[in-house]
């Protein structure tokens, strides 16, 4: 993959994507602290006891980088399908495959593995905790998931608006924090989960047509005016310090999002296109860009799976008593992040090791070429399914995502949500194999040597 890289490619938005799923995973993995008792497994996270930490935040809530990117990538690829005539359906149903192939794989080994142990015995409490600790990665996911939907429409409006739509966008933002924190509206802000990363998605947008160039003196005002806003908010405005969720905390930046936390982006967009070309002429050797490669073959693997790690990490070291407890904050406790760090490495080498195959066999797949439109009834038939089979599969996302630690019988997850996952992932699994296809062939079951397998035959004139 690694040689076949166009050089038109811009490696250094790949780069990008690959640290900050990186970063989260290594910010996730030191926040959880695990306690271990008679009463059984616990946990706390470290923003609850630990003050100082909070300012280290603003080096681990990079998932505005990944938004910024992702509008970046969709945006070359949004291009890239309009030259090869392809629509904004089958776009939708190329991005989401890849979205939703692991994700999927992710919640039946989830649900399979709530079910037996149910029926080995195991405290329900305890295993919907389990259950809950693993999905949390689900809430960026459904987020990311609902942008991309957006995308067709968010990049028709780039086109004709360019950067005004990010700044009203940003407006909308700081409106919603008016209404919340000001006025104290029910909801005020909850449009802000969506609104925010737009805005930033829409940046990508704007960086990827050159309306937002790598140059100083566009990189520079933007990572100064920034920091300098995201202080002021923090230190002497009504925003916490803290760039991820504390537990309890009575306002947070990121449920939902703050104009604090835009702030915060604005920043990380300035850093980016500052290190963009000193960044880019280091990525041309070719160890350094196939390391690249090989992490963005698996990065939503990684992402999905390593809070489960962590699950697996608690149920071996703790109750065993292979790992030690000391005072949270102490010299000792700090000390033994280091090998705590690394056996959830270990234990997520293992995991991708299972799983990673799903998420790299996907991107192997070449690109997606255009289909001949179907006249009529069935053109609305194939849009009007791929519109309830996103709405289905999106609704049971979030509502998977939003639900409580409870244990949900019998996978563990909410019955209704996951339920609507499958049906709308499988409604989109056929929309797929209708388009991917090969134009003038159609697909049958025929026997071969006494076994029966899928392939593509020609289909004749008469």
């Amino acid at each position: 993959m690694a040689e076949r890289t166009p050089a038109y490619r811009e490696r250094w938005a790949d780069l990008l994507r690959a640290v900050a799923i990186l970063l989260v995973v290594t910010g996730h993995w030191l926040a959880a602290v695990v306690t271990y008792d008679r009463g059984g497994l616990d946990g706390v996270h470290v923003l609850e006891v630990l003050g100082w930490v909070h300012w280290l935040s603003w080096i681990f809530q990079v998932m505005p980088v990944f938004f910024l990117v992702g509008g970046f990538a969709n945006a070359a690829s949004l291009g890239s399908s309009r030259e090869r005539g392809v629509g904004w359906r089958d776009w939708l149903l190329s991005r989401t495959d890849r979205l939703l192939r692991p994700t999927t794989a992710f919640l039946v080994v989830l649900a399979g593995a709530a079910m037996p142990a149910r029926a080995l015995g195991a405290d329900p409490e305890l295993i919907g905790r389990a259950v809950w600790l693993a999905r949390i990665p689900l809430w960026f996911l459904a987020v990311y998931v609902g942008v991309v939907v957006l995308a067709p429409v968010m990049y028709a409006l780039h086109r004709r608006w360019g950067l005004a739509v990010p700044v009203v966008l940003a407006v909308l933002v700081g409106v919603g924090d008016v209404l919340r924190l000001g006025f104290d509206v029910p909801h005020g802000g909850t449009a802000n989960l969506v609104l925010m990363w737009l805005a930033v998605h829409q940046l990508g947008f704007a960086w990827r047509d050159g309306r937002l160039p790598a140059r100083r003196k566009v990189a520079l005002p933007l990572l100064a005016g920034g920091l300098g806003c995201l202080v002021l908010l923090t230190v002497a405005g009504p925003y916490p310090v803290s760039m991820v969720a504390v537990p309890g905390a009575e306002v947070q930046n990121t449920s939902p999002p703050t104009v604090a936390l835009l702030s915060l982006a604005a920043a990380q967009t300035g850093l980016v296109l500052l290190l963009r070309d000193r960044a880019d002429r280091w990525l041309r050797r070719p160890r350094v860009w196939t390391a690249v490669v090989g992490v963005n073959a698996v990065i939503l693997t990684v992402f999905l799976w390593h809070m489960t790690a962590v699950v697996v990490a608690a149920g071996v070291l703790y109750p065993t008593g292979v790992f030690p407890q000391p005072p949270i904050g102490s010299a000792e406790w700090i000390v033994l992040r280091l090998p705590w760090l690394a056996f959830l490495a270990i234990v997520l080498a293992v995991l991708m090791a299972l799983f990673g195959w799903i998420e790299w066999r996907g991107r192997l797949r070449p690109a997606r070429t255009a289909t001949p439109p179907h006249r009529g009834t069935h053109e609305r038939t194939y849009t009007a399914l791929t519109i309830v089979g996103l709405a289905a599969a999106l609704t049971g996302l979030v509502g998977v995502t939003l639900a409580d630690p409870d244990f949900h019988a019998p996978t563990g997850l909410p019955t209704q949500a996951l339920l609507a996952y499958l049906g709308g992932v499988f409604i989109l699994h056929l929309m797929n194999r209708r388009v991917t296809a090969p134009t003038g062939e159609r697909t049958d079951r025929v026997s071969r040597g006494g076994r029966r397998r899928w392939c593509r035959r020609p289909r004749l004139p008469w």
